[in-house]
């Protein structure tokens, strides 16, 4: 599994630095259409949905979604089932073909099972990155449900309708919660958050985190919180009168903690900081980096001595002295840490449950829910 997550990781990585280079030495192209989507199937219909219950459905249950790529809408329902929707087939759903054909390579497909009132819900299959890309999965389930959504390459996350808690990781990609009311940890390195919570209740923190993005989150006018708000390059808004919302800036120091502890009324921790996979995630995505990162400045360099050949040519064919080129400007080794920059901190009414949002790039905005 980490072999693989590396691999795939720093395909990405070496794709997208090729692309900003070639694009730095030649003409943008004319727009291409957009890619299609996953295929529905063999058959050309759509896949079926697939519908789970929990197994204690007295209880709150809890969805686990692991993507590799691809969109994810999560919404709250009064239905009490878990309702599954995507443009790729669940595996456990094998259907003979009417030719009488079978596949011997394996398509993209989703597996969901359910154990001690979770549901587990994952993508697989051969060549998995291109043809994820284009994977959709709408999911709904009953309100009260926690999600974990661990979505390692890029794509879109929506979640809406939901009274339990919510934790996103996700690396490229928009998040979106809409009409939350439980905690929420949410972590993104390329994407803006945008969150809107119907209450905030005590003992239901709040931590938003992008590397690059805006994040933008409502809360009731009348929350009592203890905010605190970083960013390194941006700035800090918001529409709380200065009596509700007293803050203090000064200089921040040290690192961006994700070490956010989302507790539920049972007194479990339902955050997974420390777990192998999203360890795995995050050792991966800083050595894709520096891999990008040298892959960028090689192929520069290569850029920049073809270049300088094609000046020598000219410049013999006209018998006038190369032109001097100009320095190559110095490149990244490694993913940047997110430190440094401003901290703006207070209580929120008097004060209340932790709302913590950090970002390296962009604006911070926090601001009334409106009615």
């Amino acid at each position: 599994m980490k072999t693989t997550l590396r691999f795939y990781i720093c395909l990405f990585c070496l794709a997208a630095a090729a692309s900003l280079t070639r694009a730095a030495v030649t003409p943008a192209p004319a727009a291409a259409p957009p890619a299609p989507a996953v295929s529905d199937n063999d058959e050309g219909t759509a896949p079926a949905p697939t519908s789970l219950k929990f197994s204690d459905p007295a209880k709150p249950g809890k969805i686990k979604l692991r993507v590799m790529w691809g969109d994810v809408t999560i919404t709250g329902t009064d239905a009490p089932e878990v309702t599954i929707v995507s443009n790729i087939k669940n595996k456990n759903a094998v259907e003979k073909r009417a030719d009488g054909l079978r596949r011997l390579d394996s398509e993209v497909t989703y597996t969901a099972k359910e154990k001690d009132n979770v549901i587990t819900i994952e993508l697989s299959g051969d060549n998995f990155v291109p043809a994820a890309s284009g994977a959709t999965l709408a999911i709904t389930t009953p309100r009260a449900t926690s999600v974990v959504v661990e979505n390692s390459l890029g794509g879109s996350v929506d979640v809406k309708n939901l009274v339990g808690d919510v934790e996103i990781r996700s690396l490229n990609g928009e998040v979106t919660l809409d009409r939350i009311s439980g905690s929420a940890l949410v972590e993104t390195m390329n994407g803006e958050i945008h969150a809107t919570f119907l209450k905030v209740a005590e003992g239901k923190p709040l931590s938003f985190t992008s590397m690059n993005g805006e994040i933008e989150v409502r809360i009731p006018a009348d929350t009592k919180a203890n905010v605190r708000l970083r960013t390194q390059n941006g700035g800090v808004y918001t529409d709380f009168d200065e009596k509700a919302l007293v803050t203090k800036t000064e200089a921040a120091r040290g690192h961006v903690s994700s070490h956010v502890r989302v507790v539920t009324s049972n007194g479990k921790s339902t955050s997974e900081v420390e777990s192998d996979w999203h360890n795995d995630v995050k050792e991966a995505i800083r050595e894709a980096a520096q891999a990008g990162a040298e892959a960028a400045r090689e192929a520069a360099q290569a850029a920049r001595e073809a270049a300088h050949a094609a000046r020598e040519g000219i410049a013999e064919a006209n018998g006038t002295p190369i032109p001097p080129m100009p320095p190559m400007p110095p490149m990244p080794h490694a993913m940047p840490s997110m430190s440094g920059g401003k901290v703006v901190s207070g209580p929120l009414n008097g004060g209340g449950p932790e709302i913590q949002i950090a970002t390296m790039n962009g604006t911070i905005t926090l601001r009334k829910m409106e009615p």
